[in-house]
């Protein structure tokens, strides 16, 4: 059974990077079954080679599981065996991350395995870095928001995406979808529900328009999608703490 681990405890410093790595370790082969085990911390595993069993479910490579931190849990290799990375973490990220969507609840498939393979030893090499502790909490954010989600695209997401500075946002039909299903795939893949993903993309090019061109409120508010200036600007106030008007002048140089 050969593996390796190594394990770290964050200053009370390191915790106010909202991610603390607390562990990182492999092993590989005819590996026991975890069952009924309860974390202190959050937990998140790679299998790479082999199959088995997470929770009841079955388990094949390259598959990525995460175990929240006080919850039961049982996963482990067929009879056969298989590799598998792993890293313990904690923060109040994992709240956040959480409610994204970034740490599925069952094991999620990973469409490439050696980039997720790197993430990995990435997070191993943090901790030969002189502050380990540092170093490892910006791998485990990359690792987690690289493989929380899937990194192709859906459809409808290009779809709202290109059509989001229409004043009238496309339609759950006229995507092929059922509006549950488009409501899955959107949160799926953002954190967010159709509507506000829309309104965000609307606001960010907002934001672009106003640092970057003499559009009046008015034009940039028509220009992406809102046809009411006044609904504009008090949407682009509640979300970015500031006026339209207010955002070009510190944004501009002049």
């Amino acid at each position: 059974m050969p593996g390796w681990s190594r394990h770290l405890t964050p200053a009370a410093a390191h915790w106010g990077l909202g991610l603390v790595c607390l562990g990182v370790g492999g092993q590989s082969g005819r590996l026991r079954t975890v069952r009924e085990r309860v974390l202190s911390s959050h937990a998140v595993v790679l299998v790479t080679a082999g199959s088995g069993r997470c929770n009841d479910r079955p388990v094949a490579p390259p598959t990525l599981f995460n175990l929240p931190a006080g919850v039961p849990h049982t996963y482990g290799p067929d009879e056969h065996g298989w590799s598998e990375q792993w890293a313990l973490y904690d923060g109040p990220a994992t709240r956040a991350y959480a409610e994204l969507g970034y740490l599925p609840a069952e094991a999620t498939p990973i469409a490439d395995a050696a980039s997720a393979a790197l993430l990995f030893t990435r997070l191993r090499r943090a901790l030969d870095r002189p502050d380990p502790e540092t170093a490892s909490a910006a791998a485990l954010h990359e690792l987690i928001t690289a493989l929380g989600r899937p990194q192709t695209e859906h459809p409808a997401l290009v779809a709202l995406a290109r059509n989001s500075a229409l004043p009238l946002a496309v339609t759950a039909g006229e995507l092929g979808l059922t509006p549950e299903k488009l409501r899955e795939v959107v949160h799926r893949q953002t954190g967010h529900g159709p509507k506000e993903y829309v309104q965000r993309l609307r606001i960010n090019q907002a934001k672009e328009l106003l640092a970057e061109t003499d559009l009046t409120v008015v034009a940039v508010s028509r220009r992406t999608g809102f046809n009411d200036p006044g609904y504009f600007t008090r949407q682009f106030t509640r979300r970015t703490g500031v006026t339209p008007s207010t955002f070009r002048t510190q944004q501009r140089r002049e």
